[in-house]
């Protein structure tokens, strides 16, 4: 396979009624919301809904969900220690990264510290794809809804069993996350144009496999990917520019958005920079 040989910039945008697409453990796992008021996902999770849609698509993963394991290893240190190529790399940084980026996807992808308890070395790979955390466009509303649990937990619970609960969730959010992909990292782990195309595909079906009580089928939908390419290894215009091309803002009239049409969406085109628009591919 060859490296990736242009810069890559994209977009991404989200929808999300009546649901949570982040919750944050240290705030009793409200969704992320940042001080002005605008909803977050993390960085974090974005990663892992791409590995876990690569990892449907066949690809060979590193860093997996316990729930989603494929080849019965139960820690990041059991499944590196079971690989061969990297017994053979032994302690030798280069081999061992390069065998590494070989075996999965993710790590050439996003890299990985491979620094284990108990191991005398400690080997880091960087990756070429960085994705920053998705923000929505206008600040969001989270409601809370009371709940209750029809039977105790435990025999010996003194509990009644309609003890009280509650679940948090946006009301509705449009969410943009932007990324790049950078050539000159991709040589480095051998990320290539193949790979690319699997992060773009990625993208578009996000929330497949994805559901949960907390984000119901259907409420988070990715409505469009934007995905620019460059001619060259250094890109013609910096990641922030491209970023700021695209322009999403309420349309007149409307004060509180409820969906995706409450906005208006455009990019502005920039001298030969080579732009592929998914919407269709995303519904």
């Amino acid at each position: 396979m060859l490296t990736l040989s242009n810069k890559i910039d994209f977009a991404v945008v989200i929808t999300v009624k009546k649901a949570n697409p982040n919750g944050d453990p240290l705030n009793g796992n409200r969704p992320r919301e940042d001080f002005d008021g605008f909803g977050e996902i993390s960085d974090v999770c974005i990663k892992r809904k791409i590995r876990n849609r690569l990892q449907d698509m066949g690809e060979r993963i590193f860093v997996q969900s316990s729930d989603r394991c494929d080849d019965g290893a139960k820690s990041l240190h059991d499944r590196a220690g079971n690989t061969e190529s990297l017994k053979k790399a032994g302690k030798d940084s280069v081999k061992f990264a390069e065998a590494a980026c070989a075996e999965w996807i993710d790590v050439r992808a996003f890299g990985q510290v491979f620094a284990f308890k108990g191991d005398s070395v400690s080997i880091g790979v960087r990756g070429p794809v960085s994705i920053r955390t998705a923000e929505t466009v206008t600040p969001i509303d989270i409601s809370t809804m009371q709940i209750t649990k029809s039977v105790n937990g435990e025999t010996k619970d003194k509990k009644a069993s309609d003890t009280m609960g509650s679940k948090n969730r946006v009301e509705f959010g449009l969410y943009v996350c932007y990324g790049s992909i950078n050539p000159q990292l991709a040589e480095k782990t051998g990320f290539s144009g193949d790979d690319a195309e699997k992060i773009k595909k990625a993208l578009t079906t996000l929330f497949e496999n994805d559901a949960s009580s907390a984000r119901p089928e259907g409420s988070m939908e990715v409505r469009n990917v934007f995905w620019w390419k460059h001619n060259c290894k250094s890109g013609q215009y910096s990641s922030a520019k491209v970023h700021r091309s695209l322009k999403i803002r309420l349309k007149k009239g409307i004060e509180q958005p409820h969906s995706y049409d409450d906005y208006d969406i455009q990019v502005n085109s920039l001298d030969g920079l080579d732009l592929e628009e998914l919407a269709e591919e995303c519904r």
